[in-house]
């Protein structure tokens, strides 16, 4: 079989490489999406996307994306339905890892039939974060586990020489020393050339999470903030299995003593003995007259 190897654009020689089988195909149609210089045991997503994906995740075709994990090697290999994205062509296929250090690499597939449109020319936008801190704080139910919540809330300016309309931002969160998880984030509305704006995306952790987390701020390849959280821990769910560890044995100890008190056999009941009264003994007893 041909194979077309095809290279990716900005990737470094050692870095996350991708290839097809064939670099057209028609919508429904099955390719091949091979992968080296991955990380060992990755997760990966697989998307199909339209205007070389400089909208991020919304030029995709999300819904009918597809996983795969590397080989010990960093190798990979994986059947890709071909759909039509949300956007025009010029197509791509955009492989991310889901976990760990954010790694990504694209390849150029045409659709066959499906509308090509010119790219969108590069506004000079600049993002810059002027402040950034996070806002809220725990409540009785994180208290007893629910998930940590806090808001993201920053003043952003824009240098550039042209206006950032709809800036996608990616907001990872890490604990302690990992590699932070990203998470795309679309902010809807403009800011024009030397001007600034107030940001902020709502983050939150895992049910039960505690110790300190990072979470942080991307715009394109560059890291803009990090601001440390300290997440308390949830003293609630300790407090609740220990009384848990506490109430459970007395009451089955009470119940258990309730049963065996009700199993246990009676002794009869002994029948009382007349006793004899001391002042009629049988010396003493009165004789009937003959």
């Amino acid at each position: 079989m041909f194979v077309l190897l095809v290279p990716v654009a900005g990737a470094a020689a050692d870095g996350p490489r991708l290839s097809l089988d064939r670099s057209e195909a028609g919508k429904g149609s099955t390719l091949v999406v091979m992968g080296e210089g991955w990380r060992s045991q990755a997760l990966l997503t697989l998307l199909v996307c339209g205007r070389n994906m400089v909208g991020g995740t919304n030029d995709c075709a999300n819904a009918e994306g597809r996983t795969v994990t590397t080989e010990s090697d960093g190798s990979f290999r994986r059947e890709l339905v071909v759909v039509e994205p949300p956007t025009p062509c010029p197509c791509v296929v955009h492989v991310a890892t889901v976990t760990g250090e954010a790694e990504a690499a694209d390849v150029p597939l045409v659709v066959a039939g499906h509308p090509v449109a010119p790219l969108p020319e590069a506004s000079g936008a600049r993002i810059g974060v002027l402040d950034a801190r996070l806002e809220g704080s725990g409540g009785l139910l994180t208290w007893f586990g629910a998930p940590p919540v806090r808001r993201l809330v920053l003043t952003v300016g824009n240098p550039g020489s042209g206006a950032a309309k709809d800036p996608v931002f990616r907001v990872g969160t890490a604990r302690g020393m990992l590699a932070p998880s990203w998470e795309e984030r679309r902010w809807r509305g403009t800011i024009p050339a030397g001007q600034r704006a107030r940001v902020a995306f709502d983050v939150e952790l895992a049910a039960g999470a505690h110790g300190p987390y990072e979470v942080s701020l991307k715009y394109g390849d560059k890291v803009l903030v990090t601001e440390p959280w300290d997440v308390a821990r949830p003293w609630g769910v300790t407090l609740f299995w220990i009384l848990l560890c506490l109430v459970v044995p007395a009451g089955l100890f009470r119940l258990g003593m309730v049963v065996v008190d009700r199993l246990r056999p009676r002794a009869a009941a002994a029948a009382p003995e007349p006793g004899a009264l001391p002042w009629f003994t049988p010396e003493a007893m009165p004789r009937s007259p003959d």
